[in-house]
């Protein structure tokens, strides 16, 4: 039989134990940074659908502006197609609207906001 003090028992069962807890905190932390990371990709991603929105919004505004401007110079003769591309961008604009509302109200319900 092997004779082994205690002190050399602990060492023998404390450093797999110690090399085992020293892997999973590595890995722990590796897990929460890759989640942080996920997690600002996840805020990028939705700050940049909002600025696509935002951006949109924006030329429909500018295309009904001009739309609306031009028809009002005596000398232009509008043709119907300005008049239809107009209430077509009011409509799309309303129908975004429409579809953000609904979309808003129901990410309000699925938080339990």
């Amino acid at each position: 039989m092997m004779n082994m003090s205690i002190w050399e028992l602990l060492l023998l069962m404390g450093i797999p134990s110690a090399v085992t807890g020293f892997a999973f905190g590595a890995l722990k932390k590796w897990l929460n940074s890759r989640e942080q990371r996920i997690e600002e990709r996840e805020k990028a991603r939705a700050e940049m659908e909002y600025m696509l929105v935002e951006a949109v919004n924006a030329s429909l505004s500018l295309g009904e502006a001009t739309a609306n401007a031009v028809s009002r110079i005596p000398d232009t003769h509008c043709n119907g197609d300005m008049h239809e591309a107009l209430d077509y961008a009011r409509d799309v604009k309303h129908r975004q609207k429409a579809l953000l509302t609904r979309l808003g109200i129901q990410a309000l319900n699925e938080e339990g906001v």
